[in-house]
């Protein structure tokens, strides 16, 4: 029996695109309805090899997932996009806002003036009383690109550093949150394994844990990291997966009696979930033991 293929997260420079770079500029500045309008505002996940997004949410709303995280933005907030990363958005059909692309060639030049670039990690800030000034500046660097005005390059680049101190400053700020209450950290990480463990069997999603715990998803996520050394996404699949290999080695239940124990709607969904945490199929790894 031939195996099923394996379809790979698709790889672009820009989304939809497979051919070169579209600009001899290191960067690409568009609207986010210029492309999302084109694919009924849906952008479904893949990733960019050599390039960090930058997307402002500034009016509408929209669901940001990037590498399992998801969040939900009903207010204006900044979606960090790392090089590499697995990310898809769909958006409202009101949705206002940009989406700056920054080659890594830039990213590095700019890395040479300023201190700790927050662009290696995927975040996502709320924006609150500062709507005003990224309103202006998002505004200042859409007209500059489009524009073929001397000093063009110059100015660009003067205003992409100036985000990027705001981005640097946003990112620092959580850190330094963080720093300052480790023990709040670890309660919410408390609070959340106790959350987990009366509920995994609903599949809930990150974002809904957070809502319990007051943080955003991205808070959650990181904290995991910190704490627990895992994502929050792997803490939740861990826990099912340790219910699972429970139930096979502990009671008499079939394997479909046992996907429908831990909520899935399908037992072939539940029999790929278990070989990718464990390696071997539900049936498998019962005879195994």
């Amino acid at each position: 029996m031939s195996k099923a293929p394996v379809v790979a997260v698709p790889v672009f420079k820009l989304y939809g695109e497979t051919a070169a770079w579209p600009t001899p500029d290191l960067i690409h500045c568009e609207s986010i309805p210029e492309r999302s309008r084109q694919h009924e505002w849906e952008i479904k996940p893949h990733r960019h090899g050599d390039l960090v997004q930058l997307l402002y949410v500034q009016g509408g709303s929209a669901e940001l997932e990037v590498e399992g995280v998801v969040n939900r933005v009903q207010e204006p907030s900044l979606q960090v996009v790392p090089a590499l990363s697995v990310h898809g958005f769909r958006f409202s059909q009101d949705i206002q806002g940009h989406v700056l692309s920054l080659a890594l060639p830039l990213v590095e030049q700019l890395g040479t003036v300023l201190d700790s670039l927050p662009l290696t990690r995927a975040a996502c800030y709320p924006v609150g009383e500062q709507q005003r000034y990224l309103d202006a500046l998002f505004d200042s660097i859409s007209v500059e690109y489009s524009e073929q005005q001397p000093g063009r390059e110059l100015m660009l680049q003067s205003l992409i550093s100036a985000l990027l101190v705001w981005v640097g400053r946003r990112s620092l700020a959580l850190k330094h949150a963080e720093a300052q209450s480790p023990d709040r950290g670890r309660d919410h990480l408390q609070r959340f394994t106790r959350l987990l463990e009366s509920h995994f069997r609903e599949h809930r999603p990150i974002e809904h844990y957070a809502a319990e715990l007051g943080i955003s998803a991205a808070h959650l996520n990181a904290l995991c990291r910190r704490l627990a050394g895992q994502s929050a996404l792997q803490l939740i699949n861990q826990r099912l997966l340790l219910e699972a290999k429970r139930c096979l080695v502990y009671t008499a239940m079939s394997v479909n009696q046992v996907s429908d124990s831990l909520g899935f709607s399908e037992p072939a969904y539940f029999s790929r979930f278990f070989k990718r945490g464990s390696g071997l199929t539900p049936k498998a790894f019962r005879l195994k033991r």
